[in-house]
C-alpha cells in the first residue's frame, strides 16, 4: 500500500473527526453571502495589508508556505517592498510542530496579534482557541482564505454556514457528510462566496492566492506575481480548472476506494484488500483505508455509500 497516500488521506479526514470530537463552542450563524469575487479595499496611506497565517499542530507547509512565497513576491508601486505584512499567529508563542516534522516559532499569539486585512488557514488540527480566534476575526477581515483541509477548519468554526466552498478531493465527502449546511462544490480550484475564500488541495493555494493578489491589486500585477514565481499555469484564472475532479470516482468493484476519502483504486493491492477493514452495504462491498474511516462510514452510510 502507498503509506504516503494512505497517511495524508487519513490526516484530511482526521481534521474533520478531530474538530468534531474537541469543540465546545457553538458555530456562529453566518449569512449567505454572494459569489461573485469582488474588488478588495486595499489600505490607505500606504499601510501594509495585515496578512495572518495561522498555525495549528500539523499544519501542511504548502497550505501556507506557498501563499506566503506568493504574498511576499508582489511589487507594486508605492511599497517598500511586498504590500502585504506576513506574519504568523497562534495559540501562544510555544513552537509549533507543522506537517513533516518543521517547527515554526510563532511571531504573535492570538491575543497579542494585529488585526488582520487577510487571513490564511491551512489544513491542520485545529483547537477551540484556534476556531474561537477565527470566530472573532474572520468577519472583521476583508477575506478569509483557506487552502485544502483548511476549509474543513472554518467549516468548524461556522464560518462557512450557507456559503459554497470547496477542499481537498479526498475530503470533499466528509465535508459534505459532517457539515450539510455548507454548498460543497466539487471540481473547483477554489471558490469565492462573500469574506470568505476556499481553495482545493495543496498546490491550489498557490493559485487562489495569485487570484486574492488579483483582487487587491488587478489583472497585470497578479500576472506579472505569477512570472516572477516561474508559475505558468493559468489556473489562477480558472476557477473550474480543477475539473479532472468534478466527477466521484468509482468506489467498489475490481479497483475499489475508501467512500470517506476516495483514496485507494489501482494503489490497492489484492494483498492490501485483505488487510483492509471492510464491509457489505446495499449489497456493495466496501472497504476502507483505517478503521477511523469505517466507523465514520458506519455513523452515516448513505451520505458516503456509492450512488
Amino acid at each position: 500500500m502507498q503509506r504516503r497516500t494512505l497517511l495524508r488521506s487519513c490526516a484530511l479526514t482526521g481534521v474533520v473527526l478531530a474538530l468534531k470530537g474537541g469543540a465546545a463552542e457553538a458555530k456562529a450563524a453566518v449569512a449567505a453571502s454572494p459569489t461573485e469575487a469582488s474588488q478588495l479595499p486595499v489600505p490607505a496611506n500606504g499601510r501594509r495589508i495585515r496578512t495572518a497565517i495561522v498555525l495549528g499542530k500539523e499544519a501542511v507547509v504548502i497550505d501556507f508556505a506557498g501563499p506566503w512565497e506568493v504574498f511576499h513576491d508582489v511589487s507594486v508601486t508605492g511599497y517598500d517592498g511586498s504590500p502585504f505584512e506576513l506574519y504568523t499567529v497562534a495559540e501562544s508563542l510555544t513552537p509549533v510542530k507543522v506537517a513533516g516534522g518543521m517547527t515554526i516559532m510563532p511571531d504573535y499569539a492570538f491575543d497579542k496579534a494585529p488585526k488582520p486585512d487577510l487571513i490564511v488557514v491551512p489544513a491542520m488540527l485545529a483547537t477551540p482557541a484556534i476556531l474561537a480566534w477565527l470566530r472573532s476575526a474572520a468577519p472583521a477581515s476583508d477575506l478569509t482564505m483557506s487552502v485544502c483541509g483548511g476549509s474543513l477548519v472554518l467549516a468548524e468554526a461556522g464560518l462557512l454556514a450557507g456559503k459554497s466552498a470547496t477542499s481537498h478531493h479526498s475530503a470533499l465527502e466528509s465535508m459534505a457528510a459532517e457539515y450539510p449546511d455548507v454548498k460543497v462544490k466539487r471540481g473547483v480550484r477554489f471558490v469565492d462566496d462573500g469574506n470568505i475564500s476556499t481553495a482545493g488541495g495543496l498546490t491550489s493555494g498557490v493559485d487562489l492566492a495569485i487570484h486574492v493578489v488579483e483582487r487587491y491589486f488587478g489583472r497585470a500585477v497578479a500576472e506579472r506575481t505569477a512570472w516572477d514565481l516561474e508559475h505558468l499555469s493559468s489556473a489562477w484564472k480558472d476557477p473550474a480548472s480543477n475539473a479532472a475532479y468534478a466527477k466521484r470516482p468509482k468506489l467498489t468493484g475490481l479497483h475499489p476506494r475508501c467512500p470517506v476519502c476516495e483514496m485507494g483504486g489501482e494503489a490497492w493491492t489484492a494483498e492490501d484488500l485483505k488487510k483492509l477493514p471492510s464491509e457489505v452495504y446495499r449489497g456493495k462491498n466496501y472497504f476502507f483505508c483505517s478503521a477511523m474511516h469505517k466507523t465514520a462510514f458506519d455513523k452515516a452510510p448513505d451520505k458516503y455509500a456509492e450512488g
